[in-house]
């Protein structure tokens, strides 16, 4: 089998990247992963990649779907790309989508109808989503909680409030590398007071690589160090972090493992 594990456990990357302008031996590293890894579209280039993995890999799951920061690159046969691969059982969330208004606010009723319509997609076809949420979280909250859907509010950053607020209409909360850097105070005690059954891991690879390797280009098997930092927070083991976090994540994703 191509599984390898930590003990008696397998490591499940809920959210990557893996885009061969990213990694010059992509096949390695993914090769080099002791799990499954959920490699996220973000627009066209990177739909199609993810499509190629997913066929390729037995441990390369995927999500297809268009980023905020990339709408104004698309057309419709980018909606037409991502419906027509949704039965794909591989193909296991609409992702990357969302709002982020860092950058600039001149588009936020553009970037608002593309999410909402892949939120329409998810609702017609049952998929969970992979949300991202720049600077944006109220109206972030307000849209998806008309949608009963679920999924994942992708590298957290937002208060313990809406943490809470998020789960109640279904969603679980992804953490990433940057819960292992020396100033995030604020994501450490959002973990600590979050039951661990509401938490999914990610990477965000090839971004955010987690200490010890912070400065690096990030892979998927650091999740084995988001996990570490996980069972240190909740004052527990990395045995039943990983446990709690591959349930919770092949229930959200309906992963076949």
């Amino acid at each position: 089998m191509w599984y390898n594990f930590f003990g008696d456990f397998m490591l499940i990357d809920t959210h990557c990247h893996l885009g061969r302008e990213d990694y010059d031996n992509l096949d390695e590293v993914i090769l080099n992963m002791n799990g499954i890894m959920i490699a996220s579209g973000c627009e066209d280039k990177t739909n199609k990649e993810v499509l190629s993995l997913v066929e390729k890999y037995d441990n390369v799951y995927g999500t297809l779907g268009i980023h905020p920061e990339n709408i104004n690159s698309i057309t419709d046969e980018s909606f037409e790309l991502i419906e027509k691969n949704l039965n794909n059982k591989k193909i296991v969330a609409i992702g990357e989508i969302g709002l982020d208004y860092h950058y600039t606010k001149e588009n936020i009723d553009y970037q608002k109808e593309i999410f909402i319509r892949q939120l329409e997609l998810a609702k017609k076809y049952n998929k969970p989503i992979i949300v991202h949420s720049r600077d944006a979280i109220k109206d972030t909250y307000d849209i998806l909680k008309e949608y009963n859907l679920k999924g994942s509010i992708h590298c957290f950053s937002s208060s313990f409030e809406m943490a809470k607020e998020f789960i109640k209409i279904g969603y679980k909360i992804g953490v990433g590398g940057t819960l292992t850097f020396k100033n995030s105070s604020k994501i450490q005690e959002i973990v600590k007071k979050l039951d661990l059954k509401d938490l999914l891991l990610e990477t965000d690879s090839p971004y955010l690589t987690p200490e010890p390797f912070r400065g690096k280009r990030n892979v998927p098997s650091n999740i084995y160090y988001v996990a570490l930092k996980v069972a240190e927070l909740k004052n527990t083991s990395l045995e039943e972090v990983l446990t709690v976090t591959n349930n919770t994540a092949k229930e959200e994703f309906d992963l076949i493992v």
